[in-house]
């Protein structure tokens, strides 16, 4: 029996197309706009609407190798699934993984101070401990949401999805309208910014879009997934691009780049007060509250389930901790747990950043494997695949090179911790591959 079949938490057919493109997005736009265009723009620049673009490309090749992999074999355990096909269930196979997962945590915390940080603007609060408060009210918020199942949170983040949407879209063409089609931030000078940090920049804008991985991890919940998951993907993609970019020039309509960093953990709500007055600025920030809070809702959505299916493939150790219930719902707690931890003693820069290094890591095991030992059954293009890989090298690069100038201690703690993962990985399953002995899930 399948994997996906062990718990009545999986529920073939329980996402529709609409669904799982509301869920992709919901984690996509909640990060991409509200969390990190402040950081590119710190690393880009002026030119930071076009990292967006450069981020796109880049997530168009890495997709290709979790859309070929998921219609052949779609799965609840999407990227769990696609690395034990190609690498067995060994340590490298559930390291990548648990790597994925910690990057979604990761991106949990993100977004979830992102709301905090948000919300707290009318009141001029800038830190303290409301921040933090806030961070895990919203985290336990998506708990309650998520245990109420599959069908709630689709029709939620849909609803989310519309509304965030079509708001932030009305937000940079209102900015840019007001602004007289000026876009302040190239009044500062570009030369200050060179190609490594813009490079660089395109690490947290890779992140802007690793949301389509929630649709992966939902695999056979989907309705027809063999092709719905793909186009899921694209779609998602292609209208993250397009809002990315109306409130990239939208932003830089109104402010300029000094500014934008200034506010980088509340660019959007700082860039709507000059452009639309007060009442802009209040839409702007509850508006971000709606993004972020779905953002979070998506992302818990997928890992917990990820999570479920390490354990059912035997990749993870896992303990009830005296709890009842599925073990979907034990993941469930360790992922609201964790992240709101991270939400907690972290800020939202050195976030950003360690999820950016554990996702660019796992993408490219996951492009080495599938380009290994999986192309010619799934009739992948090694060209595409090799182009993904890298893509993503040069990326990790850039970015390890920046932040060991402006924040070493973040390219340590990211580095202990991928090392940490994999060894503890080698010493529970005892063998790095076993690509011979793959599992069908």
């Amino acid at each position: 029996m399948d994997n996906e079949n062990r718990s009545d938490t999986y529920r073939e057919g329980s996402i529709t197309l609409g669904g799982a493109v509301a869920m992709g997005t919901g984690v996509m736009i909640g990060a991409g706009i509200f969390a990190l265009t402040g950081q590119i723009a710190q690393l880009a620049g002026p030119l930071f609407p076009l990292a967006f673009i450069a981020g796109a490309i880049v997530t168009g090749f890495s997709a290709y190798s979790y859309i070929r992999m998921s219609n052949k074999w779609p799965s609840s355990g999407g990227i769990a699934m696609i690395l034990q096909k190609c690498y067995g269930p060994g340590a490298v196979a559930a390291g990548a993984a648990l790597l994925m997962a910690l990057s979604m945590v990761i991106a949990e915390s993100l977004v979830a101070r992102t709301f905090a940080t948000y919300v707290l603007r009318p009141f001029d609060i800038d830190g303290g401990p409301l921040v933090p408060i806030l961070a895990v009210g919203v985290i336990v918020f998506a708990y309650v949401v998520n245990i109420a199942g599959n069908r709630s949170v689709g029709l939620f983040s849909l609803v989310m999805a519309a509304i965030k949407i079509g708001g932030i879209g009305l937000f940079g063409i209102a900015a840019i309208w007001s602004s007289g089609f000026r876009f302040a931030a190239a009044s500062d000078p570009a030369q200050a910014y060179g190609v490594t940090g813009f490079i660089a920049s395109m690490a947290f804008a890779i992140l802007a879009f690793k949301g389509f991985t929630t649709i992966t991890n939902s695999g056979s919940e989907i309705t027809e997934p063999n092709r719905n998951v793909g186009r899921a993907i694209m779609l998602s993609i292609g209208i993250c691009v397009a809002v990315y970019l109306l409130v990239a020039f939208g932003v830089g309509s109104s402010l300029t780049i000094d500014e934008i960093v200034a506010a980088r953990d509340y660019s959007l709500a700082e860039a709507a007060e000059p452009a639309l007055g007060q009442t802009g600025f209040l839409l702007t920030v509850i508006l971000a509250a709606v993004a972020t809070a779905s953002g979070v809702l998506a992302s818990v959505f997928a890992v917990s389930r990820m999570l479920a299916m390490l354990t059912d493939m035997k990749m993870i150790p896992h303990s009830h901790f005296g709890m009842s219930g599925p073990i979907q719902r034990h993941t469930l707690v360790y992922t609201v747990v964790i992240a709101s931890t991270l939400a907690v003693f972290f800020d939202l820069g050195r976030i950003a950043s360690l999820g950016a290094f554990f996702y660019l890591v796992m993408d490219m095991v996951v492009h080495w494997g599938v380009f290994r030992y999986r192309r010619e059954e799934i009739g992948a293009s090694g060209l595409v695949l090799l182009t993904a890989l890298t893509l993503d090298a040069v990326v990790l690069v850039a970015f390890t090179a920046m932040k060991l100038q402006s924040d070493p201690a973040i390219v340590l703690y990211a580095v202990s911790g991928i090392v940490a993962v994999f060894i503890l990985e080698r010493l529970y399953l005892s063998r790095w591959l076993a690509p011979q002995a793959a599992h069908e899930h």
